[in-house]
């Protein structure tokens, strides 16, 4: 065997090595998530998770952005459906807690982890309802539009609960579109942050870091769509979100996209 073929096969088994290696550690570090979560369900350890969380996040500082004109929006009245993606969720586990008096309706799933994230949203005066796009979505996304005709703020995960990162699915639209209540979209940077090796590369922010929350003008989406403005909607949405988002990530330092 010559050297070149020598090197190729080398080279090779080394990458086929070093996928391997990153979808153990990656297995790894889901099956250590999952079985915290049992754990802290098991033996009722949710309230001291949410006061670590708490003394956590107040290592960490939060800049916000037009925070003023959603505050004032909602205290007249109006009504909003707030758009994040699915991987900064952890950024503003403190944060949330000043939409608390609105009270806003957030679906989460009704897996294992679903339920610590449920109590989590509880303490944190948001109401869950449980459902995804792979257990009980369409009963979930119905719940939710009709929450909408008595209650002013909904919270929806663009591209949870599975993915694909980065991906807007076709629910907010729905919701938008049959609530006739516009979309919000919160763009949520953080300079410092350890990344998961999950499907959406949730971020962590590390301590004394600087999380930075903006948020967009509203997005109103017409009741009448057919089928290709439909997707041209969803398209629209996801390419103003990503584009933005990148944005305020890079001006954060971080030099490629994180979605």
């Amino acid at each position: 065997m010559t050297n070149t073929k020598k090197n190729s096969t080398f080279g090779t088994l080394r990458v086929l090595y070093i996928k391997k290696q990153s979808h153990l550690q990656n297995r790894q570090q889901n099956n250590m998530i999952k079985h915290f979560s049992r754990f802290a369900l098991n033996y009722g350890l949710i309230p001291c998770t949410h006061h670590l969380i708490s003394a956590y996040f107040s290592l960490i500082k939060i800049k916000t952005i037009n925070e003023e004109m959603v505050l004032n929006h909602l205290r007249n009245g109006q009504k909003l459906i707030v758009a994040i993606w699915h991987q900064r969720i952890p950024l503003v586990l403190s944060y949330a807690r000043k939409f608390s008096e609105f009270k806003p309706s957030a679906m989460i799933s009704q897996s294992r982890d679903g339920d610590i994230i449920t109590n989590v949203a509880i303490r944190l005066n948001f109401r869950p309802v449980r459902g995804s796009s792979s257990r009980g979505g369409k009963e979930a996304l119905s719940a939710m539009i009709a929450d909408l005709e008595n209650h002013q703020c909904a919270v929806h995960a663009l591209d949870g609960p599975r993915g694909p990162r980065g991906i807007v699915k076709a629910g907010i639209v729905v919701m938008a579109q049959k609530s006739r209540v516009p979309v919000i979209p919160v763009y949520i940077s953080v300079n410092r942050a350890w990344i998961l090796n999950s499907w959406d590369r949730t971020l962590i922010p590390k301590p004394f870091s600087t999380v930075v929350i903006r948020w967009d003008n509203p997005i109103a989406v017409p009741e009448d769509l057919d089928n290709d403005t439909f997707e041209s909607t969803r398209r629209q949405i996801e390419e103003h979100m990503k584009e933005n988002q990148t944005r305020d990530d890079f001006a954060l330092g971080w030099k490629s996209s994180l979605l």
